[in-house]
């Protein structure tokens, strides 16, 4: 982790009521690394990302995000995040490009309007009434004007739901160009994991508000050393499979019998992890 991370969290804590959201939660997102938060519903998700938003107050903990705590932060501070929340405001009567206009007044250095409009393809529903769109279209445009201000970080609380898988492979185009030409940095927290292998550099898994794991898609909670090699006369977790394979081939001087090599997918390991939080 680098020096001045783009967000560091420490002891973070967050309850309502008698519902303790987060406890304890500590995290760090380097800066123009792509992060996914993962966890199954009521782990703390959201919570923490309207934390680091400035859209929530915090019931302890310390929090640091682009070097402000975003309880205190200014309008100069705000200009710098990206938010696509859940759930966004009604602009039915608006059209796209009105929206984005006028979200883009906000920021002191915005992307054209018609620009962050075709990053995420409605460039043919730029004058199409809000209330006309379909719930992918919609959700689209929420992405449009959470990318317009050119944001240092972006937090994207569940940016697909509602995409067919054209248009969440075009999104995850739009993510990658912005991490890797703009330098964004990017806090994804989503529910389809195939998602979060495909862009995150490290990822993180919450449950009943605690960190349970974290770390490359490929290694998290030791993926890589659980791969299952399986043969006529045994089995063997392996994070070499090649250098077993290769030995048994030696010991049986030629081809393996029964031979099977299975790596446990991502969701596998996600399953194991959040176990009976799920």
């Amino acid at each position: 982790m680098t020096e001045n991370p783009a967000v560091r969290v420490r002891g973070l804590r967050k309850a309502y009521g008698p519902v303790t959201a987060l406890t304890d939660l500590d995290l760090d997102v380097a800066t123009g690394e792509v992060l996914a938060l993962l966890g199954p519903n009521g782990a703390g998700k959201t919570s923490a990302v309207e934390i680091l938003a400035g859209h929530r107050d915090r019931d302890g903990g310390t929090v640091s995000v682009l070097g402000r705590d975003p309880g205190h932060a200014g309008l100069d501070w705000r200009a710098e995040i990206g938010i696509v929340p859940q759930h966004c405001a009604d602009l039915g009567e608006l059209t796209v490009r009105e929206s984005v206009r006028h979200f883009a007044r906000y920021f002191p250095r915005p992307r054209d309007p018609d620009e962050a409009i075709e990053l995420v393809g409605l460039t043919g529903k730029a004058g199409a009434r809000v209330r006309t769109l379909s719930g992918g279209q919609r959700r689209r445009l929420d992405v449009a004007i959470g990318v317009v201000g050119r944001p240092r970080l972006l937090f994207l609380d569940e940016p697909t739901t509602g995409f067919d898988p054209q248009a969440r492979r075009r999104f995850w185009g739009l993510i990658r160009s912005l991490a890797g030409r703009d330098g964004t940095t990017v806090l994804l927290t989503t529910h389809h994991l195939e998602e979060a292998e495909e862009l995150a550099d490290r990822i993180v898994v919450i449950a009943a508000g605690r960190v349970v794991a974290e770390g490359e898609p490929a290694t998290l909670a030791g993926r890589a050393s659980r791969t299952l090699v399986r043969w006529a006369d045994g089995a063997q977790n392996t994070d070499d499979p090649a250098a077993l394979v290769a030995e048994l081939t030696r010991r049986y001087g030629g081809p393996v019998p029964g031979l099977t090599v299975t790596r446990p997918s991502l969701e596998d390991v996600y399953l194991d992890l959040i176990g009976d939080h799920s």
